[in-house]
């Protein structure tokens, strides 16, 4: 029979894109969980982005000895942003963290993430917490090409991130559900919650070598396909709600 603590819902849910991650499944699972253990109660969503590894079957070995930690899978590779919003869609927590799968985001950072909070609420107009990363492990072409593309970002959107990046990020879940989503969303969180409204607290975050296995990233094909996203969010910016959702309400009266 589960313990009345087994029933308490989470209010805090760590959402991790996967893709032939099966070396790293066991290091960032065990680093979330003892990052978050005085956070509790929370959840952890491993999100397998159609792998052709193990990283299903790891992932499934873990849950008797982490029992939060829940696995779902996508049949056919979609991308990042596409498992981060199938891990956002099933998530039970109001808050949602997210960092990449390769144990470069440490996982003890969240708490610096979580520091930022107001208890378990994010301060009044809030709507993302944003880690930059700090003393970046990755190769010069890649942190080349990283640079480029954020001051390219920064200059069209003023969305006043460094490093959009960054997977470590935490936001409310209705806020997530309410953006627009498209491929590729997850690089432009800060840009798209200021246009719903919403204010950004940036972090700094410590940042490390990919744990194991390698990078399932080309830099060209990604400036290819930012130049088209940069295109959408300013198109997206320009069409911005007048007012967010919760400052909406029906009129006294009106069904």
């Amino acid at each position: 029979m589960a313990s009345k603590l087994d029933r308490v819902a989470p209010w805090l849910s760590v959402v991790v894109p996967l893709k032939n991650e099966a070396e790293n499944v066991v290091f960032v699972a065990e680093g979330i969980a003892a990052a978050c253990a005085d956070l509790a109660p929370f959840e952890i969503i491993f999100v397998d982005d159609g792998s052709t590894d193990d990283t299903a079957h790891r992932v499934l070995a873990l849950r008797q000895e982490l029992p939060m930690l829940r696995l779902v899978q996508h049949r056919n590779s979609a991308g990042q942003s596409a498992a981060i919003a199938s891990g956002v869609s099933f998530a039970h927590g109001r808050v949602i963290c997210t960092l990449d799968g390769d144990g470069q985001n440490p996982p003890m950072e969240i708490r610096k993430l979580v520091a930022r909070l107001e208890g378990t609420a994010f301060p009044e107009g809030v709507g993302l917490v944003a880690g930059q990363r700090v003393g970046r492990k990755d190769t010069a072409s890649k942190r080349i090409a990283s640079r480029w593309a954020n001051g390219i970002r920064q200059r069209l959107l003023n969305d006043g991130t460094r490093d959009t990046g960054c997977g470590l990020k935490l936001l409310p879940r209705d806020v997530f559900l309410g953006l627009p989503y498209f491929d590729h969303m997850h690089r432009y969180l800060p840009a798209l919650v200021a246009r719903d409204g919403w204010r950004t607290i940036h972090v700094d975050v410590a940042h490390d070598a990919r744990h194991a296995g390698k990078s399932n990233y080309a830099n060209i094909s990604r400036a290819i396909a930012g130049v088209w996203d940069l295109l959408g969010v300013m198109w997206l910016i320009k069409r911005r709600r007048k007012a967010r959702p919760m400052e909406l309400a029906p009129v006294e009266g009106d069904a």
